[in-house]
């Protein structure tokens, strides 16, 4: 009996192994995206291309960018929720997605999860196309150094996220929102 009770603890260690964050779990989310905690200017970024004329956007979204952002467990830096990407509704969306952290997996996928992400988030894209390999695999996913494109349509207006569908990623903090605005409307806010 002892042997079941110590597997579990032992597979959550090497789950949360090498590259951990350096803080504490984050507490859940509210539902959608609060105003009052989301900046309210919309700039662009040296990794956001919108292309208005063929309605597409590119940009590049790397993974542990920054150490001291969840200790590398982060979108382009930006962590439980503090950064929004917003594209318009019908482009079609090409993400690089790249991995810098250094010692461990990650993957991406616009999740229409927005509040409430558990130990286990479903592997399962808003839009089909928007999820990179083995999103779950800490061996088979996007590994330190590697890099995957991931194209989609944003096909439905609303409020979405980007996550990592690594166990425990998206619950320790490692989403930022992803909106497809019905308007037309484009931009980052957040970025540093």
């Amino acid at each position: 009996m002892k042997r079941f009770a110590i597997f579990p603890a032992a597979l959550l260690v090497v789950a949360c192994g090498g590259g951990e964050p350096a803080q504490e779990p984050a507490s859940e989310p509210d539902a959608g995206m609060d105003e009052a905690a989301a900046p309210s200017e919309m700039t662009m970024t040296d990794w956001f291309h919108v292309d208005e004329a063929n309605q597409s956007v590119h940009m590049t979204i790397t993974a542990g960018s920054r150490s001291d952002a969840l200790g590398y467990w982060n979108f382009n830096g930006g962590t439980m929720g503090d950064m929004t990407i917003t594209v318009p509704e019908g482009f079609s969306v090409v993400i690089d997605f790249v991995n810098a952290d250094p010692n461990m997996a990650h993957s991406l996928g616009i999740s229409a999860t927005v509040a409430g992400f558990g130990a286990m988030l479903a592997p399962e894209a808003a839009f089909e196309g928007a999820i990179s390999a083995n999103p779950t695999s800490m061996t088979e996913s996007t590994m330190p150094g590697e890099q995957e494109q991931i194209t989609f349509v944003a096909s439905t207006a609303g409020e979405y996220t980007v996550a990592c569908f690594i166990p425990g990623h998206a619950a320790t903090g490692m989403w930022i929102y992803f909106n497809v605005s019905a308007d037309g409307t484009f931009g980052v806010q957040g970025a540093e």
